[in-house]
């Protein structure tokens, strides 16, 4: 027998943690007759609310609209910027294109990836009006030093924290510092509900979001079917839809309560990883300096380049030969053909990108998951 026939089962490099409480969760939803958005995304609100200490939370169908919601809420537009690091997924400047902003690449930290301060203000101009920062693989950004940047400048601050539900730096949760924060319950996310996101962050633009976000109505259908007439509404601006329907909500709620125990549990192989794979040459591994507490949704290794080994190469044999996945985060956004004209100089984001992995680091992985990782790794660097 071959031994790739031998092989045990691929192993992804993320799968979600469901488990019975969805399961129950989602079933009450569906005997309730009530599956759009409705008492389960209220609840789901309130615990974000409560958690992060924000002032109000508004549940919707994906962090991409949780983006153009924030964006639009702030009444960003037509002839304005926002800074944003190229090192993050394209939601993040095509959600900037959508309302009619141009944005504005900064480079990043080289030890934790992050958006560069430094960097961010220097890219400040006449026309810039928000920062766009994001803490990358959950470990929060500068978040003191985007506060007073943002409010030296009179700009607004956008947190993407949809890596870092469960993250602090200096004794502040990521998330609650920012004028705006979005949050990304993908299915390969920290927390997941398959699709899904949340924005919170001020009560009046939040307020305004949740009203453009429900077809400018002036009444959620959940108050409604509570008070008064279903078809007792008004729309007083031209609105989207992108709230989160209860069935989203039902997972979303019990994901919730486990954030604390999934994040123990990638902590718990992340100091794995840091024990077994030090001292492998040309391998660097994630840096957590004091005051961090990492949300720890990547383990994001950087490869050097090497004559028999490279960051493409390492993912190639991991898949091929040891049936283990890997991901890129991420291709830098200017690199991409829809951003390619957009002017910018950004060596750290160029270094970082041809040599970063994401390695397996989440709860679902077993004890010996972790193991078959470990020992594939040491069989390909030697």
């Amino acid at each position: 027998m071959s031994a790739v026939a031998d092989r045990p089962p691929f192993l992804p490099w993320n799968r979600p943690a469901i488990g019975p409480e969805e399961e129950q969760e989602v079933l009450d939803t569906l005997r309730s007759g009530w599956l759009t958005a409705g008492p389960k995304a209220v609840r789901f609100e309130q615990a974000a609310r409560d958690d992060l200490g924000v002032e109000d939370a508004f549940a919707v169908s994906s962090c991409t609209a949780a983006l153009h919601l924030a964006l639009l809420a702030a009444g960003i537009g037509p002839g304005d910027e926002v800074i944003t690091p190229s090192f993050t997924f394209c939601a993040v400047p095509n959600t900037v294109l959508q309302v009619g902003a141009a944005p504005v690449f900064a480079d990043i930290e080289p030890t934790g990836l992050n958006l560069d301060p430094v960097k961010a203000a220097e890219a400040i101009t006449g026309r810039t009006r928000a920062i766009m920062v994001m803490h990358y693989g959950g470990r929060p950004c500068d978040l003191a030093a985007f506060r007073k940047l943002a409010d030296d400048h009179g700009l607004l601050l956008i947190e993407d924290a949809a890596h870092a539900l469960h993250a602090w730096r200096d004794g502040v949760r990521a998330g609650s510092v920012g004028d705006l924060a979005v949050f990304a319950f993908y299915a390969n996310k920290v927390i997941t509900t398959g699709e899904g996101g949340m924005l919170v962050g001020r009560d009046d633009l939040v307020q305004r979001a949740r009203l453009l976000g429900r077809h400018g109505i002036d009444s959620s259908v959940w108050q409604r079917h509570g008070t008064r007439s279903t078809a007792a509404y008004e729309v007083t601006v031209p609105g989207l839809k992108y709230t989160m329907p209860d069935i989203t909500a039902a997972v979303g709620l019990q994901q919730w309560y486990k954030l604390p125990a999934f994040t123990e549990a990638r902590a718990r192989i992340a100091a794995v990883y840091d024990r077994e794979l030090a001292g492998l040459p040309g391998l660097h591994l994630p840096a957590v300096e004091a005051g961090v507490e990492h949300g720890r949704f990547l383990y994001p290794v950087l490869i050097d380049p090497a004559p028999a080994r490279s960051r493409d190469s390492v993912a190639e044999a991991l898949r091929e030969v040891h049936g283990i996945g890997t991901s890129v985060h991420f291709q830098p956004v200017h690199r991409l053909a829809a951003y390619r004209h957009v002017q910018c100089h950004l060596p750290v984001t160029e270094h970082a990108a041809a040599r970063q992995l994401s390695l397996p680091c989440y709860p679902a992985m077993t004890a010996d998951d972790v193991q078959r990782v470990l020992g594939a790794l040491h069989t390909v660097w030697f």
